[in-house]
């Protein structure tokens, strides 16, 4: 008989009088992956801290490994052996692999440490994923997905039934998330089960045997794998973001300049390797990491504005370096690691504007006037408040409207749509589209594809550091099932074949 490894049943949680979970009922089986499709952020830090510690609740119960572990009248103390895996990894630089995983764990505790015996017994542990990792080695000498393996088998050494990846497919490449889907069959053949939490339904269908779809704190539906993409747009929540999409690719197609504004010429650099690339004025496009190997290379490259050998040119000017003002690198999540919250919002906003007006910083006329030129679209009160105070639109506001101000040729966006909700990813598109009509370059740099492709001209698929493929946006109905949004560009480029063809045939006749 299958065992149900948890059932949240209708738990109402709430911190500081606000309700973060809402009725939220949720069950995982044994040996089962269940998806996890938040529309909002809203509830999500409240659902990992429950499944790991028995938090006090309004309402509800929580069952984990068929036992009560929590209730809203009898609050129970301690923790559940649950293990959270995210993009921010939890393990120990300075340790190696076999201390991370045996000596860290809860319950260890010998006096004696032999790395000898900690070697032997992780060796069945890294032979049964597959993956090549020493366990002599150190953190930081591994690779992003070679940690998140490191993660994964810690909470299987540590006795974990439940395991929740979060966002796993926003930072592992594409072929090594086919090698993630074997390892996650493996243990859900041995009676772990996963809760995969994706910013995207179709990213779930790869590796879930059910989906859950998660708003405002509470569980809408759930899918099994026989559902489609036809299902989830039943619900108006998801439905409002598929008719903005359908909209946006409908609008015509932007007029481009020819004007290189970036150009690559047999670019090396660690794994880069030849890499050709131009992008015109007013043209977005997305380089695809597809191994994850090259996309450091890529940042080091700006950063020092000299690759080991080629070229690389802005404006048709080599780049001199990271400081060149004719770049910009919009970095992971900009509205924690790119604003100053010790400064006030317009130094913010100006904070690289001083190659345009070396007097900004004195010259209270010139910060009166961009006062006045953008109080219309950010709103007159935000030029008083501090940037905690500012809600997380206003912060991607504040970001992109500096580098309107600051006026790059280019602009790097690193991963831009990663942990954004709904609602702030079709606010980022048109915070992008902003850049484009001021015909600045935009290239988005990820490892997954996530929003990134609806704003694409043209992607480009680096394999090994070299470019592999290159797709035009009437060219992405080739790409794989499990891209996001795929059936809408399906949709419009067989609709826009069979207009051809009727064309062709009333020509003809």
């Amino acid at each position: 008989m299958r065992n149900e490894i948890l059932r949240m049943d209708q738990v109402t949680y709430e911190t500081q009088g606000v309700t973060q979970l809402d009725n939220f009922s949720l069950s995982v089986w044994e040996g089962e992956i269940l998806g996890l499709v938040p529309v909002n952020n809203w509830g999500v830090e409240a659902l990992l801290s429950l499944l790991t510690q028995n938090l006090p609740l309004r309402y509800g119960y929580v069952h984990y490994n068929e036992r009560l572990v929590n209730d809203w009248h009898s609050h129970r103390r301690g923790g559940n052996r649950v293990s959270v895996i995210r993009n921010e990894s939890c393990l120990a630089k300075d340790l190696t692999v076999a201390d991370n995983i045996f000596v860290l764990r809860p319950g260890f505790k010998k006096w004696h440490i032999r790395p000898r015996i900690l070697r032997e017994q992780l060796t069945p542990f890294i032979q049964e994923v597959g993956v090549p990792i020493r366990a002599d080695a150190y953190i930081d000498s591994l690779t992003t997905f070679q940690r998140f393996v490191v993660e994964l088998l810690k909470a299987v050494v540590a006795g974990s039934r439940l395991i929740v990846l979060e966002n796993a497919d926003a930072f592992i490449s594409e072929s090594e998330l086919a090698k993630l889907q074997e390892i996650l069959l493996h243990y859900a053949g041995k009676g772990i089960s996963f809760l995969y939490l994706s910013a995207h339904f179709e990213e779930t269908l790869r590796f879930c045997h059910r989906t859950a779809l998660m708003s405002n704190g509470r569980i809408l539906k759930c899918f099994d794998l026989k559902s489609g993409s036809a299902d989830i747009l039943s619900l108006p929540c998801v439905g409002d973001y598929d008719r903005w999409i359908r909209a946006h690719l409908e609008e015509p197609v932007r007029e481009q300049a020819d004007r290189p504004m970036l150009e690559l010429r047999a670019l090396c650099c660690g794994n880069l390797q030849d890499v050709d690339l131009r992008v015109n004025a007013g043209e977005c496009i997305v380089v695809q990491d597809t191994d994850g190997c090259a996309l450091s290379d890529f940042l080091a490259v700006l950063a020092r504005g000299q690759p080991e050998s080629g070229q690389l040119l802005v404006g048709g000017r080599p780049l001199r370096s990271g400081l060149d003002r004719s770049i910009a690198i919009v970095q992971e999540r900009p509205t924690e690691t790119m604003l100053f919250y010790s400064m006030s919002y317009m130094d913010n906003l100006c904070f690289n504007m001083d190659h345009r007006f070396p007097k900004i910083w004195l010259s209270k006329g010139i910060r009166r006037s961009i006062r006045e030129e953008y109080a219309p679209l950010l709103g007159a009160e935000v030029f008083d408040r501090r940037i905690n105070e500012l809600t997380n639109r206003q912060k991607y506001d504040l970001v992109y409207t500096r580098l309107l101000l600051q006026r790059p040729k280019v602009v790097f966006c690193i991963h831009p749509f990663k942990k954004a909700e709904v609602s702030i990813r079709s606010h980022l598109w048109e915070l992008i589209e902003r850049l484009l009509e001021r015909d600045i370059a935009v290239v988005i740099l990820a490892v997954n594809l996530a929003d990134s492709l609806a704003l694409a001209d043209r992607l480009v698929r680096l394999r090994k550091g070299a470019v592999h493929e290159v797709y035009r946006r009437e060219d992405f109905t080739r790409l794989p099932a499990n891209t996001p949004w795929l059936y809408l560009y399906r949709e419009k480029y067989s609709n826009m074949e069979r207009k051809v063809d009727m064309y062709e045939t009333f020509r003809n006749q």
